[in-house]
């Protein structure tokens, strides 16, 4: 029988325990933990985004602040506001949205972030550690499916673990959690990506199967094995004129025909990605208690 990895549920479980943290916090006279978020340009997703996480911050108890910049800032204007954010003692962690606009230098921004603020998990010295698996912030999406398998009591002991999709934000940093010596972890780990050749024969034998690729529906009931685990990652937009804005949001997973086949499988929407701002809050806590010694 298949079953749903539900990350709102699992989500609503995690900022409920973040509650009593922070509460517990505040009754000691310790500072409540603050989280920024830099948003630059009118771009519908990345500002749906960031309001998902302003208020996942009112409902845990956190303090956050919106930094808002027109698509027009220069490349040294987002440099000193991040500088100014990594000053800032108030502020415990602070996220800069992507994708940023093409004039903008992703990464020397990001590079910008100090790694002791950065709650993405995008920062170098934290991919550094991650690798080496040293304490440090992971990567919110990969961190949040890890918590997601844990907490759903999904054993990956020994388990052929297949990643489509390479990206430094979700495909790398999943290959290295899901085969570290840990629980959940010790599986042993195949990455595919637009260069794999007879893919079917890789994904056919995952026990877990996590597609990042952002292809709407690419993966097909014949690419998944009997029983398998699917974490769909996947956030793409199609058209659906049954739906008032005559689109819907869907998965990298055809879910109709994948479901039926697997033993666990995330949805879309309410899978990932209410995950994903969970373990956004939990390294705002970290940032905040680290500060604290």
């Amino acid at each position: 029988m298949t079953r749903i990895l539900d990350g709102k549920a699992t989500s609503l479980s995690i900022e409920e325990e973040l509650s009593k943290v922070v509460q517990d916090r505040l009754n000691r006279g310790l500072k409540r933990p603050h989280l920024a978020a830099v948003l630059v340009g009118d771009n519908p997703a990345s500002q749906a985004y960031v309001g998902h996480k302003v208020k996942a911050c009112s409902r845990v108890g956190f303090d956050s602040t919106l930094v808002d910049k027109p698509t027009s800032i220069s490349q040294s204007e987002l440099l000193r506001v991040v500088e100014e954010l990594n000053k800032n003692s108030s502020i415990d962690g602070f996220i800069v949205q992507l994708p940023l606009p093409d004039h903008i230098n992703d990464q020397e921004i990001l590079e910008a972030v100090l790694p002791t603020k950065d709650v993405d998990g995008f920062h170098p010295v934290n991919a550094g550690k991650m690798a080496l698996d040293l304490p440090c912030f992971l990567p919110a999406t990969p961190m949040g499916i890890m918590s997601l398998i844990e907490r759903a009591g999904i054993d990956t002991e020994g388990k052929h673990a297949v990643i489509l999709g390479r990206s430094s934000i979700v495909g790398t940093p999943m290959a290295l959690l899901l085969r570290r010596n840990n629980k959940p972890g010790n599986c042993t780990v195949t990455v595919c990506h637009s260069r794999t050749e007879n893919l079917v024969e890789h994904t056919s034998r995952a026990d877990i199967l996590v597609a990042a690729i952002g292809r709407a529906h690419f993966v097909t009931a014949d690419m998944v094995k009997d029983g398998a685990v699917v974490i769909d990652v996947g956030i793409n937009r199609i058209p659906d004129e049954s739906k008032k804005s005559g689109s819907r949001l869907t998965g990298d997973v055809d879910f109709e025909s994948v479901a039926p086949k697997c033993s666990w499988i995330t949805p879309v929407p309410g899978g990932v990605g209410p995950m994903t701002i969970a373990s956004l809050m939990q390294n705002t806590l970290q940032a905040c208690i680290k500060k604290d010694a």
